[in-house]
């Protein structure tokens, strides 16, 4: 639903804006996909190394980036934190709502200001290989345009006076903060505090997560005179500008391909046929599809909205609790954060300089682990069903295998590409969106155009959300290098593991991470914490390999935990059901996990043995 008001001229028009915008994204994520395949079918298969092709589509992906970010935002679907604001008193609440649509506006605004500025400073520099400059710069400019537009008509869409009132106090505020530093210089609020102020009190208010962090970071360069002002856009910049990152959006198209074509609701059913009459075989059942499926679509939420989809209903006919069964579902997101190809162990390796392919291998037996604790506890606790009550018809037989088999012929063919280093994650999840594509569409004749446009459209915006967060972070990692935090952090931790031993450091980084994944909903904890903490965990000896795989876990648990879990409230909102029902009959399945967490943290073989065996 858009953000402002469609029954007025101006939000027909914004309308319109806002799904040529959309189309516009979508076109560049399948001309991504395009230029990625046919590179590695030139590479691979022709002998014929395409020089220009990571370039193109490291543009393109700039261009889905910052444009996906402004259709979420005129949707006004960016992920925030409402849990603090919710706390403080309801009459307060327009008016921090308002604040917020500001806040927004204005980030938005500087990052354009800042963009044309580094556009002007970049016009006439070229890339390695001769493109100019500004192909990447142009589309930072527009989407930041775009974003200025949809958050100024967001913040005009409320009550006129209070719309009038938030805009004179954030002006006020905001001259009050200049002016203090002008003219106190010798008493002027240190960088850092309004950097930490910037993003603390941006997430109380319910700032979304990116712009929270693009407003964190905007004080830090606007509070100090000696950073150009373009440098902040060329830092948000860098943050997307990264071919590694683009199997994000790709992975994400795949899985939605899958559930789309039918492939997620044959196996699914295949499933049930097998285990259905097993004691707590639905439970079982939910921990196997979650852990297939997050082969393909590498996005937590996607995994358990096209697992959630099919099982919800066949619990509800077979008269299960469905809070036990999303309680359960939920905790198999965790479990299953380290299956690759999963966007935080992607996040994970992207910002702590490890091995993406050596995370993938690394997380395989935890995830198995895991799968197998919450399965002894959904044997014990559940029970059995009839298979035929589960569904409204039943498919034949031999064509519910064939559907399984090319799910699964899918599954494996990411699991191989990654594995044998023949191509990248990116390059695998290129092939993982044309296989669903044109081979489960072909078997299952189940897509239209139409279908498949749509498709494109919401992935581009899924991802621009979630890269929005990436680029929007790297310029808040910028300005704590500056500050010098990470040596400053790096030289506690470094005392805190002398005194209580490496073990400690770990178990400590891991509480961290539970904390702080359900506080920021799961990735930007990866991105603020991997970089200070992995070079930290080298030095002490820890294995990057297994200090990656327990802290993505680590995250999960917190990005799904009661009470603020973020992933919680969305697993809720798929399954039909409330948060204070799923969390009591929750916590057994969660005790089990961080039960596991710890062993995982203490017998590093379950981390390395698999990478050790293969060479990673």
């Amino acid at each position: 639903m858009l953000g402002f008001r469609s029954d007025t001229t101006a939000g027909n028009w914004l309308g319109r804006l806002t799904r040529a915008t959309e189309a516009l994204s979508g076109i560049v994520l399948a001309v991504d996909v395009v230029v990625v395949f046919l590179s590695v079918v030139f590479r691979y298969f022709l002998h014929d190394p395409v020089d220009w092709a990571e370039e193109i589509a490291r543009a393109l992906m700039i261009v889905l980036v910052f444009f996906g970010a402004a259709t979420v935002l005129a949707r006004s679907q960016h992920v925030g934190v409402d849990l603090f604001r919710d706390m403080l008193p309801s009459a307060w609440r327009p008016a921090m709502i308002q604040v917020v649509h500001w806040i927004i506006a204005g980030v938005s605004a500087s990052l354009c200001l800042s963009s044309v500025l580094l556009l002007v400073d970049t016009w006439e520099q070229t890339t390695s290989i001769g493109l100019p400059q500004w192909l990447y710069v142009f589309p930072v400019v527009f989407g930041s345009a775009f974003m200025t537009l949809f958050g100024i008509a967001n913040a005009c869409n409320g009550p006129g006076r209070l719309v009038r009132a938030t805009l004179i106090g954030c002006v006020v505020a905001t001259l009050v903060v200049y002016g203090w530093n002008l003219v106190l210089p010798s008493h002027a609020i240190p960088h850092g505090l309004l950097l930490a102020v910037g993003f603390v009190g941006g997430l109380v208010l319910g700032v979304p997560i990116g712009f929270a962090l693009a407003f964190a970071a905007l004080l830090y360069f606007l509070s100090d005179p000696s950073l150009p002002m373009l440098v902040y856009s060329q830092q948000v910049m860098a943050g997307a500008d990264h071919f590694v990152l683009l199997a994000i959006p790709f992975f994400v198209l795949a899985g939605l391909l899958m559930e789309a074509n039918g492939m997620s609701a044959r196996l699914i059913e295949l499933l049930l046929r097998m285990f259905g009459r097993v004691r707590g075989g639905l439970g079982i059942i939910s921990i196997l599809a979650t852990a297939f499926f997050s082969g393909v679509s590498g996005s937590k939420l996607a995994d358990i909205a096209a697992v959630g989809g099919i099982v919800m209903p066949a619990v509800r006919r077979t008269k299960q609790d469905p809070n036990e069964a999303a309680g359960l579902l939920a905790c198999t997101a965790v479990m299953a954060e380290t299956i690759p190809p999963c966007i935080n162990m992607i996040i994970m390796g992207f910002v702590a300089n490890i091995s993406i392919a050596g995370l993938f291998m690394a997380g395989l037996v935890p995830a198995a682990v895991l799968a197998l604790s919450l399965a002894v506890i959904a044997v014990i606790v559940g029970k059995k069903i009839n298979p035929d009550d589960a569904f409204d018809k039943r498919t034949a037989l031999l064509p519910l295998i064939g559907g399984a088999l090319v799910a699964l012929l899918m599954v494996g063919m990411i699991g191989k590409g990654v594995t044998s280093g023949v191509a990248t994650s990116t390059e695998v999840s290129a092939f993982a969106v044309v296989y669903a594509l044109v081979v489960g569409g072909l078997a299952f004749r189940e897509l239209s155009m139409a279908s498949v446009a749509r498709l494109f459209v919401r992935s581009a915006s899924m991802a621009g959300s979630i890269l929005f967060i990436v680029a929007a972070a790297s310029s808040v990692s910028f300005a704590l290098t500056i500050e010098q935090i990470p040596q400053m952090v790096s030289g506690w931790m470094i005392a805190f593991a002398q005194d209580y031993g490496s073990t400690m450091f770990l178990l400590l980084a891991v509480g961290i991470m539970i904390v702080f994944g359900a506080v920021l909903e799961g990735a930007p904890a990866l991105i603020i914490f991997g970089p200070l903490l992995a070079p930290i965990a080298q030095q002490l000896g820890i294995d990057l390999l297994h200090f990656g795989t327990v802290m993505v876990i680590a995250m999960g648990l917190g990005l799904f935990a009661p009470p603020i879990g973020l992933g919680l409230f969305a697993t809720c909102a798929i399954t039909g059901t409330t948060v204070r029902d799923v969390a009591r009959p929750m916590m057994k399945y969660l005790a089990v996990l961080l039960a596991t967490l710890i062993v995982l943290v203490l017998v590093p073989a379950f981390s390395l043995w698999l990478p050790n065996r293969l060479g990673l």
